[in-house]
């Protein structure tokens, strides 16, 4: 018996009951990739801080304005750009307050639970980007374009300024959900990597 397992082992043939090892799940890939979920982390803060800012701070008055009648447009005129930058502010803030458990997972690379509670968290902050983001791009392609079956007009022939700034803060609300979704692909196939590494092979 002995002499059979020693010949599958230098045939290069897996017993039954062993665990599987593949070139690809090595400790050198379950250490990087904690560090690119790190880097990316980052750059998705950034995004939506961005986002939140630039729509937050959008503003113009009409120069045609006087004291008792002004013709001013800010986002709070709007609920969707509202919710737009509470979408935003709040995936920012999850952002920054999961990075010390994303350095975590760079010091315990055989923890699961981190790497799981991230995963959770990034989908529902992907999915929160993502309604706020896919509002706010309805409200300004109206205010672009207008909409000639109801009569509106386009908003932005007055309020150039406004839309632009708008249009500027969707930029980095959809890198940020690209990133995002960029993540969850990166942490699922970590944990599936790490399973696949720890179970039985059993035919």
């Amino acid at each position: 018996m002995e002499m059979d397992q020693s010949k599958a082992k230098s045939e290069g043939e897996v017993p039954l009951g062993s665990k599987i090892r593949y070139p690809f799940g090595g400790g050198g890939a379950q250490r990087g990739l904690p560090i690119v979920d790190l880097v990316l982390r980052v750059v998705a803060l950034m995004g939506t801080l961005c986002s939140a800012i630039v729509m937050g701070t959008a503003s113009q008055t009409l120069p045609f304005s006087t004291q008792s009648t002004q013709f001013k447009a800010v986002y709070k005129d709007l609920p969707m750009f509202m919710f737009f930058v509470l979408a935003n502010s709040v995936a920012c803030g999850y952002l920054f307050l999961s990075l010390p458990l994303s350095i975590f997972q760079m010091v315990k690379v055989a923890s699961v639970t981190p790497r799981l509670t991230l995963l959770i968290f990034d989908t529902m902050a992907m999915a929160l980007v993502t309604a706020g983001t896919s509002v706010a791009t309805s409200v300004v392609y109206l205010a672009y374009q207008g909409n000639t079956v109801v009569n509106w007009a386009s908003f932005c022939s007055q309020f150039n300024s406004f839309c632009r700034r708008s249009s500027q803060s969707l930029i980095g609300s959809f890198g940020a959900v690209l990133v995002l979704v960029l993540m969850i692909t990166l942490s699922a196939i970590a944990m599936s990597r790490r399973i696949t590494n720890t179970q039985p092979y059993n035919l």
